[in-house]
């Protein structure tokens, strides 16, 4: 698979390549490019120039243009799940389910677009201004760099690459180097949606060397981020250097709260959504459980039953519910993870073993609050660490100790407990009666803390992606 660069294919300069892997049965589907400081910058150059012209093209004009898009994702549409699946090892159906989001998505933001005014400060206003009118308008930054990580790289790719062109920005996709091969696809259906040349791009290889081309062209002027906290804080660093626009989106640590008059049985049920789905490697997952010391037991009983219920197989078949890590290296770090909690006081209940990329959907008992994983330790897999408290201020201050702050939950069935609990969470999301995963395109979704700066969705992208200009009619009047 090739890059696009400047509206055309194009491999690395000196023809470098990477394999990517299936993870789920160590085959080549196929290569990428890996690009070099050179290509990234061609991509910057071509996508300054391309975003002067595409912002010139009429706000309808673009969301026609995201429309014949669509039409070519429905046309491919299982082409892109099976690729989807095969470089991701997520299971067919859940590849399938992130291609089907991608019109949920363009449509939205191509219907904010539509509707995204400016706004006028009339006359008399304030002391002084009796004869001047203000008006207020958006402004594209200019090229925006979109580096999607490999869990739900369709996802990211729609919250990013919609919003970015759809305001006038000119955007360059900097895919994970694990799974590439789907936004690939996706950014060379965008070229032949017409998108303007240029104004969409892609380029492929190691974050060291296209992730810092990109993070310090001065040309850049926005990276939106999905990433570890570690990566992001770097990016940031790199990005201050030009005072690059930056929206990050980082770790989490979710706290997913049962207290003791919950429903047992939904909390269960929302934990195989909120923690197996992916194979858990879900920024906003509900990653710490903590359970009311009088509902453990039950709790823990109910989770097991459920999760051991869970159907395994092959990511490719239609019957599985779960898949594999994205690579053998991230199952060995879940497995040490694991290892440390217990080395903590915490006692594997179920599961607890790795098969190459493949990690059991597993439960740890009697979790201290004083281990890793119940503050800063975010394990990106199916693991469900149970940790015991008291009382309601209990589990609040164990929730928020965490140097996260993305989404939290709490499950009652006192909605005036749910309320003072949800507003008590250091977190930019909280779910009463849900796990902690949950992220609608509307919604603004970001996080407290080391979980990032800004948010993304309908709501509020726009505002992320543009300049804001006041434009004064001094003395009109």
């Amino acid at each position: 698979m090739k890059m696009l660069i400047n509206g055309a294919p194009a491999d690395a300069t000196g023809g470098a390549t990477i394999d990517v892997i299936n993870p789920a049965d160590g085959s080549v589907v196929d290569t990428v490019p890996s690009a070099t400081k050179e290509d990234v910058d061609r991509a910057v150059a071509a996508a300054k120039a391309a975003q002067k012209e595409w912002a010139k093209v009429p706000v309808y004009e673009r969301v026609e243009i995201m429309y014949k898009f669509l039409e070519l994702v429905e046309r491919d549409k299982e082409d892109l799940a099976r690729t989807l699946s095969n470089e991701t090892g997520k299971p067919i159906t859940e590849a399938r389910a992130e291609i089907g989001n991608i019109p949920i998505a363009f449509k939205a933001f191509s219907e904010r677009a539509k509707h995204f005014y400016g706004s006028t400060i009339p006359e008399g206003m304030e002391a002084g201004q009796d004869k001047t009118i203000l008006i207020v308008k958006k402004e594209p930054l200019g090229v925006v760099a979109a580096v999607i990580p490999f869990n739900f790289p369709c996802d990211l790719f729609d919250q990013k690459v919609a919003p970015a062109l759809l305001t006038g920005n000119a955007c360059i996709v900097k895919p994970s180097t694990d799974n590439p091969l789907t936004l690939c696809k996706l950014t060379h259906l965008m070229n032949e949606a017409g998108v303007t040349k240029g104004a969409i791009s892609i380029v492929t290889g190691p974050g060291s060397v296209t992730g810092n081309a990109l993070t310090s062209n001065p040309d850049v002027h926005l990276v939106t981020l999905t990433g570890s906290t570690e990566v992001g804080i770097e990016t940031a660093k790199v990005c201050a250097e030009n005072l690059t626009h930056v929206a990050l989106e980082l770790g989490g640590n979710d706290a997913f709260i049962v207290l003791e008059d919950a429903d047992v049985d939904l909390a269960t049920d929302e934990l195989l959504w909120g923690r197996m789905y992916n194979t858990g490697q879900v920024c906003c997952a509900s990653k710490r459980f903590l359970v009311h010391r009088s509902r453990v037991e039950e709790f823990t009983k109910k989770a097991i039953e459920k999760i051991s219920a869970i159907k395994r197989g092959k990511p490719s078949e239609d019957s599985a519910e779960i898949g594999c890590l994205i690579s053998e290296k991230a199952a060995i770090k879940v497995e040490e993870q694991v290892n440390k909690t217990v080395e903590q006081g915490g006692k594997i209940l179920l599961g607890g073993k790795r098969d190459g990329a493949f990690y059991d959907p597993t439960v740890i008992g009697d979790v201290p609050k004083t281990a890793d994983v119940a503050k800063d330790m975010e394990i990106f897999g199916p693991v469900v660490p149970i940790i015991a408290f008291d009382t309601e201020e209990e589990a609040v201050e164990i929730a928020n100790a965490s140097k996260f702050g993305l989404c939290g939950c709490v499950f009652t069935k006192d909605m005036k407990t749910a309320a003072r609990v949800a507003n008590a969470l250091e977190c930019g999301g909280a779910v009463i009666n849900g796990a902690s995963f949950f992220r609608s395109f509307e919604m603004p979704f970001g996080g407290y803390k080391h979980s990032g700066i800004g948010t993304e969705g309908v709501q509020s992208t726009f505002n992320e992606m543009t300049h804001t200009k006041s434009i004064v009619l001094k003395n009109i009047l």
